[in-house]
């Protein structure tokens, strides 16, 4: 048997060979399929948060994803002709113009989890769950359990960057997660070479970015607040270290101000954003689905925090240093984290990062 190892930061995925365990004699291979699976990567294996690990004989052929995260990822991949359905489907806008028109063609089988049932019926066989242990996944009668999925014909694996947040023992203060993801996903669908592609050019535009502020002082890097606007004004919703956009901010050369919250998102109060007295803001809007529904949204985020009596104070606001950059782009794992991080930087640090277009 031969053991199969992404390069780069897909070799801690432990990509592995392996047959799959079943019921039952599995059916003759037509002659050269096995040659074939061998070159496309197969038999492969991945593991989840806890080290459970699925293998696959061949690539998955119809797949169900439980957000836009995994969805992404896949239209990416250039496997978008196999996903049979997904949950909280992109709002209008969310996906760039490439993926637009094949990702609104994916079925929606919940608008926010996909009842059991349905799951387990949509002919999958695949699911890629972004949430795992968050329990957001399977909607109406609860996540389906690892036997149900199996008696389905359904394999079941994880995104490693979102599933495994709230059990990560460290901050996250880089990409490789995401990138990981978008190997593994490479692996089990045998678009291994374009995963690679992907996660070269995420590796490229972060590496500029680190080795222009490689002499960046830490006193000069910014205090930074991601203002999740679609959470609401009442009650702020702060970004932790363990979501993905601390580590957008780190790569980016600027200081989470919530950095030291030992979560994915919390709630705080606006006193705790005056306390800390952010040096920029992000108006983290979600897509309105046009370029004058998210001008408008900007502008009513930038003057909620101009008359807010607790916010237009902070130094951030006086000095009128927001970035208009979307929620999803930040905040949700996938290629496009890369270049949030290009424009921060650009954005904070113009004398010292010149990449990107």
């Amino acid at each position: 048997m031969r053991t199969r190892v992404l390069p780069g930061v897909a070799a801690a995925a432990a990509l592995l060979i392996s047959g799959c365990a079943g019921g039952g004699a599995p059916a003759p291979a037509p002659p050269g399929a096995a040659a074939a699976a061998a070159a496309a990567g197969f038999p492969a294996r991945v593991a989840d948060c806890a080290g459970r690990e699925t293998a696959f004989d061949g690539p998955a052929a119809r797949i169900v994803t439980s957000n836009a995260a995994a969805l992404e990822m896949l239209l990416e991949l250039g496997a978008g002709e196999r996903l049979v359905g997904t949950g909280y489907p992109p709002g209008r806008g969310y996906l760039p113009g490439a993926l637009a028109e094949r990702g609104a063609r994916v079925p929606v089988l919940g608008q926010q989890g996909i009842a059991k049932e349905k799951l387990l019926g949509s002919g999958a066989d695949l699911y890629v769950d972004t949430f795992g242990a968050m329990s957001m996944g399977g909607g109406t009668g609860g996540q389906p359990s690892e036997q149900e999925f199996a008696a389905a014909g359904i394999k079941h694996v994880f995104l490693l960057s979102t599933a495994c947040a709230a059990q990560g023992k460290a901050p996250r203060t880089d990409l490789a997660e995401v990138q990981r993801d978008v190997e593994r996903l490479g692996a089990v669908t045998g678009t291994g070479e374009r995963a690679r592609q992907l996660t070269a050019a995420m590796a490229g535009k972060t590496g500029r970015v680190a080795a222009a502020l490689a002499a960046l002082p830490a006193e000069r890097r910014p205090s930074y607040f991601f203002f999740d606007v679609d959470a609401g004004t009442k009650q702020p919703m702060a970004v932790c270290n363990r979501q993905v956009a601390n580590a957008v901010i780190t790569l980016a050369g600027a200081r989470n101000v919530f950095a030291d919250c030992d979560a994915s998102f919390r709630p705080v109060g606006w006193e705790d954003v005056v306390a800390r007295d952010p040096d920029w803001i992000q108006l983290g809007i979600r897509d309105k689905g046009g370029e004058e529904e998210n001008r408008r949204a900007y502008e009513e985020a930038e003057q909620f925090l101009r008359t807010f009596p607790a916010t237009r104070g902070l130094t951030a606001v006086r000095e009128g240093r927001f970035l208009r950059i979307g929620s999803e782009v930040t905040t949700i794992a996938g290629v496009r984290n890369a270049d949030t991080v290009e424009r921060i930087a650009r954005t904070l640090h113009p004398d010292l990062v010149k990449v990107g277009p």
